[in-house]
């Protein structure tokens, strides 16, 4: 069942390489894109995606808003179940197969949910969705890339979050309009039946789970540079360096989604007109993201990740730290360069920093780890800023400058702390 992760480089040596091998450029490159296509397929599970039919599903099924957003967020909760057993099927079945089984348990539950016809069988399948879609799919998508890279990690993960620039944008504009002409559920019928015969088998034709399983040359880093032995999900937890970086990231998510989320409603309480400065505000997201992705990507060949990492972090101070003082649209476009700035940074360095830290061997279960901690937080941020709002008179400046403070703590963390090495022989 493991033969495609397991073969060792000896006995990959002694038998006529794959056609992968023989290719003039890294067969790695394919994998990324495969990884973007993954990483976007998992629209139907994210807050944006959900967004594109929340209103006419509750309409459909009678759910009104507030029991929608709790139904929601006990679905994220809920869904991080399925995350740690991918995290370990993609260390012994390897994330080819995973790849094909969550696809298509994706399209299944997918195409459940359009048929929901009740509450009760509307947060089933939610749940379903959320959990092999945002966790586990997610995992498998950054496995597929940290499994092939470590001395490019930082490059390989660049061009995965530009292509997935695209890849998150085309599908909403796609289904969005297969919403307005068909209606909720054929649009997910759709989606979902795209996961089961779209993704599923691309991951099987194209995908593969090692350098080792196709008797390719691995990504390694050169052999005086020194580099982390791979180590296993526990001993990993027991590194200052897996805490300073998952806290960091978590953070960011959970502010992220606390600000994307209500975006709208912080820039109407600022002063400005909600509808047109939040369309604004997440273009200039968008845009200041793409070249922070390609910085950050070429710099995590020059630049320790760990010290990467914390710049981003500290630019994502900086952005809550300001946003107190938004109260016009020029002040609102700077906080949101800020943001992107800082966001780009963080995402390439998240995707890419664990595989080169603890090795390729356990990535599933580590990444899987790391999902769940991220989930909750995405779950939690929003629930934190509307508390803050209602126990503050719709004041929320205690939130951005509590975390404000948090991060730039966790900037200096992640700056200092020093990655699990060995001497080498």
């Amino acid at each position: 069942m493991g033969t495609e992760l397991v073969t060792s480089p000896a006995a990959a040596a002694d038998r006529a390489p794959a056609w992968q091998a023989r290719l003039p450029f890294y067969y790695g490159w394919v994998n990324v894109v495969v990884a973007a296509v993954a990483m976007s397929a998992t629209l139907p599970d994210r807050t944006y995606g959900l967004g594109l039919v929340k209103e006419p599903l509750r309409a459909d099924l009678g759910v009104g808003d507030l029991p929608f957003n709790w139904m929601n967020f006990w679905a994220i909760i809920l869904g991080a179940a399925f995350v740690p057993p991918v995290g370990w099927l993609i260390d012994r079945l390897g994330a080819r197969r995973t790849l094909a089984l969550v696809a298509a348990a994706l399209g299944g539950a997918v195409l459940l949910m359009a048929r929901a016809t009740d509450p009760a069988q509307l947060f089933v399948t939610l749940t379903l969705v959320r959990g092999v879609g945002q966790g586990a799919l997610s995992v498998v998508a950054i496995a597929l890339v940290g499994k092939w890279f470590r001395r490019r990690a930082g490059a390989a993960m660049g061009v995965f979050t530009l292509l997935l620039a695209v890849g998150f944008v085309a599908p909403i504009f796609a289904v969005g309009e297969a919403v307005k002409a068909a209606g909720w559920r054929a649009a997910w019928d759709g989606v979902g039946l795209a996961l089961l015969f779209g993704l599923a088998p691309l991951g099987l034709l194209l995908a593969r789970s090692t350098p080792e399983s196709c008797g390719v040359a691995p990504d390694e880093p050169a052999p005086d540079a020194g580099h982390a032995e791979p180590m296993p999900l526990r001993a990993a937890l027991a590194t200052p360096a897996f805490w300073a970086y998952t806290a960091a990231a978590t953070v960011f998510n959970l502010t992220f989604s606390a600000l994307t989320l209500d975006n709208e409603l912080l820039l109407t309480e600022h002063g400005m007109n909600g509808t047109e400065a939040n369309q604004l505000v997440l273009g200039v997201l968008m845009m200041s993201g793409l070249p922070a992705n390609i910085a950050a990507g070429y710099l995590a060949h020059r630049v320790p990740l760990g010290k990467l990492l914390g710049a981003g972090v500290l630019i994502l101070a900086a952005s809550l730290a300001v946003f107190p003082s938004v109260t016009n649209t020029g002040a609102a476009v700077g906080y949101a360069a800020l943001l992107g700035v800082g966001g780009g940074v963080i995402t390439v360095v998240y995707f890419a920093v664990y595989g080169h830290t603890y090795g390729r061997t356990h990535l599933g279960s580590i990444q899987a780890a790391v999902q769940v901690l991220s989930v909750f937080a995405s779950a939690l941020g929003p629930v934190l800023l509307a508390a803050v709002r209602e126990g503050n008179g719709g004041n929320t400046t205690p939130f951005f400058y509590a975390f404000a403070a948090v991060t730039a703590a966790l900037a200096v963390a992640a700056w200092v702390v020093r990655p699990p090495r060995r001497d080498d022989e």
